[in-house]
């Protein structure tokens, strides 16, 4: 029952987070939002200068020349896996939904199911030192 709540903790708190962080900052975006499929987005899709949009995700090389400060050094690096991880989504066919089902549901249930096994790890050398 212990692991139950905690597993259940682990899954839920990062959703209840992102939820949390969202919606304490609706209220303070000024810009008309973005319709994109049917659906209501937070961020527009103007071009703003100091701030990322959704023009961003079409365009980023803009994003990149504009809003990119701590971490321009890297991109020679990171833009080749960009690239790719794009490709490989494009590849499928069906870009947005290959986008949700990889990277918003694979990857966190892949990184929550190590987690998880790693944390029942540990809680079994715990249990042999504990005996030994």
């Amino acid at each position: 029952m212990k692991n139950l709540l905690r597993n259940s903790i682990i899954l839920l708190l990062p959703f209840v987070l992102m939820i949390v962080i969202n919606e304490s900052f609706r209220s303070s975006i000024k810009e008309r939002p973005f319709h994109y499929f049917g659906f209501k987005t937070m961020n527009s899709n103007e071009i703003i200068n100091n701030k990322c949009t959704w023009n961003c995700h079409s365009r980023t090389s803009y994003c990149k020349a504009n809003h990119l400060k701590f971490l321009k050094q890297y991109t020679s690096f990171t833009d080749k896996i960009y690239d790719n991880e794009i490709k490989l989504l494009k590849k499928t066919g069906a870009y947005e939904l290959a986008n949700i089902a990889i990277l918003v549901i694979a990857i966190p249930f892949l990184i929550f199911y190590f987690l998880i096994k790693g944390l029942n790890i540990r809680n079994e050398i715990k249990k042999i030192k504990q005996n030994a």
